[in-house]
């Protein structure tokens, strides 16, 4: 049977505990004076509360810390001994290695933050440039549409205009050819009104040789003329003299005198005329020298005009070929302008493609930096 003093120690240790087993660390066995083996087994028990009691307190302070992300606050191992003192080690190790993974972790979230909010920026930066490269490339792809629409415009006014010059051009080619013909059979005309003139000064200069000679002619006649006349003058004064013998001689010698002043009459009459026909044969020289410098003149003029005609046609030709040219340009130009219509319209299509996309890429980044900033946050309240 147990003693009184036995009983009543085990009564106490009984009280005690089973305050302690529900959580009063304050209570502790008081008045021990029980000796022996009973107050042994009292004062054990009020160690093993003080020693729980501490490791409970220190836990707790410890955990308080480490609920405010406070890793510093270590359990006091000192008067831990036993498993108090292992448990409060492998407490402060694993609070160490807290510490050590949370400190890595809040640098490696801050560093995470700096490159989220850089590659945030980035994005509305990129983002912005990117609508404003757009609507500048909308913006030079409309003026685009609207510049190759009048230089379409204005091609096919070209291209019009080219057609009407090719068409002047040949029928300007045409005329510079008739005129060519024309100028060569002028050119043919008055080099043969140059030979006729030729030929006709060669004849008046016969024709005023011929009169000479008639008027030598003339001249010899008109002396024989005076010298009949002389003559029958003379038989005259014999006839005269010789009374009535010498009257059929008079008569003859009237009659030879009469026939001598009718020639030196028709003599002196023709030398008139004669002398009419040299001044005019001289004259129409003059003139048909004139007329053959002038027919030289215009015939040089006119040979001066083919060579510049058929410059003419020569550039002529070169300018239709040139006109050709450049209607087969026009119509590759307005080709051209054709294939660049479409792509600026495909441009066009792109710009407001790429500002789409640029504004669902601003939407997208301030989307992403609102869920970066809540996942911060909360990040923030774990550590």
């Amino acid at each position: 049977m147990f003693s009184s003093e036995y009983k009543s120690a085990v009564l106490k240790a009984i009280d005690v505990c089973e305050a302690v087993a529900d959580g009063d660390f304050e209570a502790r066995i008081i008045n021990i004076t029980e000796k022996g083996e009973a107050g042994r087994l009292l004062l054990a028990i009020n160690r093993l509360i003080d020693r729980s009691d501490a490791y409970v307190r220190e836990s707790k302070a410890s955990l308080e810390y480490v609920a405010a992300n406070k890793y510093f606050r270590r359990i006091s191992e000192k008067g831990m001994t036993g498993a108090f003192g292992e448990a409060s080690r492998t407490v402060n190790q694993a609070m160490e290695s807290m510490e050590r993974r949370v400190g890595d972790f809040t640098r490696v979230v801050r560093s995470f933050e700096d490159q989220m909010q850089e590659v945030v920026e980035s994005v509305a930066s990129a983002a912005t440039e990117l609508e404003a490269s757009a609507r500048t490339m909308q913006s030079a792809t409309s003026s685009a549409s609207e510049q190759s629409t009048t230089v379409a415009a204005a091609a096919e006014q070209a291209s019009t205009n080219v057609g009407s010059v090719a068409a002047a051009t040949e029928e300007m080619t045409n005329s510079v050819s008739e005129i060519n013909q024309q100028v060569t059979q002028s050119s043919q005309i008055t080099a043969e009104a140059v030979n006729e003139v030729h030929k006709t000064n060669e004849d008046i200069s016969g024709l005023s040789k011929a009169s000479d000679r008639i008027g030598e002619v003339v001249s010899l006649i008109t002396d024989i003329a005076d010298q009949t006349n002389l003559l029958a003058l003379n038989a005259t004064i014999e006839a005269a003299r010789a009374g009535e013998a010498g009257k059929g001689f008079a008569v003859v010698a009237s009659e030879v005198k009469e026939l001598a002043s009718q020639t030196a009459k028709a003599t002196e009459e023709i030398g008139t005329q004669i002398s009419d026909i040299q001044v005019a044969s001289g004259q129409a020289v003059t003139s048909m020298e004139r007329v053959g410098a002038t027919i030289s003149k215009v015939n040089e003029i006119a040979s001066a005009i083919a060579a510049a005609v058929e410059e003419q046609s020569a550039a002529t030709s070169e300018i239709a070929r040139n006109i050709d040219q450049a209607a087969t340009g026009t119509s590759e130009v307005s080709s051209s302008i054709g294939i660049i219509n479409r792509a600026v319209g495909e441009s066009g299509a792109a710009a407001t493609q790429v500002l789409e996309a640029s504004e669902e890429l601003a939407q997208k980044g301030e989307m992403m930096r609102t869920q970066v900033g809540n996942f911060l946050s909360e990040v923030r309240k774990v550590i």
